[in-house]
């Protein structure tokens, strides 16, 4: 397993842009599938975006695509969530999650194998 460290939540003003970052312990990132997810209040943990091992494929929930964009550069072990456009019902706890089960679409959730990180807190509110 790979531990994962989020940074970058915060509050933001509505049209506002995020960037989010994981930072991945482990040699083996490069051969990780790896994705966020986020949680609001009262509501279940949803996919918002996910990454295949070399970064060529990438899928998006349809709620943020086309505003947020998922990124990784594997010399750094680091995946990114950039996020524009941020609406006030994009504010939850954004987790990071990997998975030696390489990303393959929109359904993509960690195995019991994989790995999460402790969440960041976005907020947008004017």
């Amino acid at each position: 397993q790979v531990q994962l460290v989020e940074s970058g939540g915060g509050l933001v003003q509505p049209g506002g842009s995020l960037r989010l970052s994981c930072a991945a312990s482990g040699r083996t990132f490069s051969q990780y599938g790896m994705g966020w997810f986020r949680q609001a209040p009262g509501k279940e943990r949803e996919f918002v975006a996910a990454i295949s091992w070399s970064g060529v494929r990438r899928y998006y929930a349809d709620s943020v695509k086309g505003r947020f964009t998922i990124s990784r550069d594997n010399a750094k072990n680091t995946v990114y969530l950039q996020l524009n456009s941020l609406k006030p019902e994009d504010t939850a706890v954004y987790y990071c999650a990997g998975d030696q089960l390489n990303a393959y679409g929109s359904s993509w959730y960690p195995t019991s194998s994989g790995s999460w990180g402790q969440g960041t807190q976005v907020t947008v509110s004017s």
